[in-house]
């Protein structure tokens, strides 16, 4: 996909997220458009043993809800942290790349960003390196319609319906109970598949 693509800020992105990104020569993140609930901004879908799990950050709303995302802040009243790490572990210690990065995602997840943004971007860039990608991450700088810009999947990467999307089939942690779900977090790729993570994209 030539040119250039522009999708939302995502907590640890699903596997779609990262397919996109590999695929086009440049990467905007939106940061002006106003906060949406329930999405990949603040959630991730992990495979536990009993199955689909959620692992959401908690934030700080504005008035009215009308806050620009790259103004939304994280809560750190819940223990968000351990819960999310204690299920990532419970999820991906068996798996054959765990110990190989794990405690690069844990040591960013614990780091008590302000902002949700910033998690996010870090983990981002982060997941990048160890996919062993190269890939220039801008951010918007205003806020431009749905519908005025070419590959623009801002709201089209979004756990309430599935895209057309698929990956390609790995092993997994889990693998003979379950099929994988729609929107599973790339860490269930990368812990599994290690180095080769990124030639199932």
């Amino acid at each position: 996909m030539a040119g250039k693509i522009l999708i939302s800020s995502a907590y640890l992105p699903p596997i779609e997220y990262f397919s996109l990104i590999l695929q086009t020569d440049k990467v905007f993140i939106e940061r002006e458009e106003n906060y949406l609930k329930q999405t990949f901004r603040n959630r991730c879908y992990i495979l536990s043993a009993h199955g689909q799990q959620i692992l959401t950050v908690p934030v700080y709303l504005g008035s009215l809800h009308k806050t620009p995302v790259k103004n939304i802040r994280v809560d750190y009243s819940k223990r968000w942290q351990q819960v999310h790490l204690r299920a990532i572990i419970a999820s991906y210690r068996s798996s054959p790349y765990f110990e190989f990065y794990f405690e690069e995602l844990e040591k960013i997840i614990l780091k008590n960003h302000e902002f949700l943004l910033d998690l996010n971007t870090e983990l981002t860039e982060s997941l990048q390196t160890i996919l062993g990608m190269r890939k220039t991450i801008s951010y918007t700088t205003l806020f431009e319609p749905v519908g005025e810009i070419e590959n623009d999947f801002r709201y089209k990467i979004t756990p309430k319906e599935e895209s057309n999307f698929t990956s390609k089939e790995y092993l997994r942690v889990f693998d003979n109970s379950h099929k994988l779900v729609h929107g599973m977090s790339i860490i269930d790729l990368v812990f599994n598949m290690g180095p080769e993570a990124v030639n199932y994209l």
